[in-house]
């Protein structure tokens, strides 16, 4: 079959396959950025249609926001900023593949924000908290105590913290993607 997707932004393409081979069961993988299902040959709708959303649901959970776009980002901390801080947007926002020490950053003079690759594994809740810390830069540079009442206004900015120092810690102890590279 010929690949699929919702059109929702940050949803991958979705390829669904029927094998002869497969008598019981369904799968589901990445292949590229394509989410591929692959079905029994004899399964039919409505139960492939259960099965395929299912399975989606699930693969995509591997890779939150492995599909979001700068848009999507962009969309996403304009609906942030309105919720929790004062509205003030960006310039820019957008994922940066040259971000290793931190997070996000968050340029006063130029008002743009960068926000690391390395996030589009983690739950939407901890990008969130990230988008509403480099938000919060724009009404307040420093990390004051007005800057901290701010980004606390987002209910799970404590759990992501948390979420985000054992990422870290993770991160410490696994090998580099660029040197796998160039080994393999």
């Amino acid at each position: 079959m010929a690949p699929m997707t919702d059109g929702e932004p940050g949803t991958a393409p979705i390829e669904v396959r029927t094998s002869t081979r497969r008598r019981k069961s369904a799968t589901a993988f990445w292949q590229n950025d394509t989410v591929v299902v692959v079905l029994p040959s004899w399964m039919r709708p409505p139960q492939s249609d259960a099965m395929v959303e299912n399975l989606v649901r699930r693969v995509l959970a591997q890779r939150p926001n492995r599909h979001a776009s700068d848009g999507d980002l962009a969309i996403r901390a304009a609906f942030l900023a309105r919720r929790h801080l004062s509205g003030t947007l960006p310039r820019s926002i957008r994922w940066v593949s040259n971000q290793h020490h931190q997070w996000g950053s968050c340029s006063l003079a130029s008002r743009d924000i960068r926000i690391s690759e390395r996030l589009r594994v983690v739950p939407p809740w901890v990008l969130d908290a990230v988008l509403v810390h480099e938000l919060a830069h724009l009404d307040e540079p420093s990390h004051s105590r007005r800057f901290h009442e701010l980004v606390s206004r987002y209910p799970r900015t404590e759990e992501a913290d948390l979420f985000l120092q054992g990422f870290s810690l993770g991160l410490e102890g696994a090998p580099d993607r660029a040197d796998n590279a160039r080994t393999a």
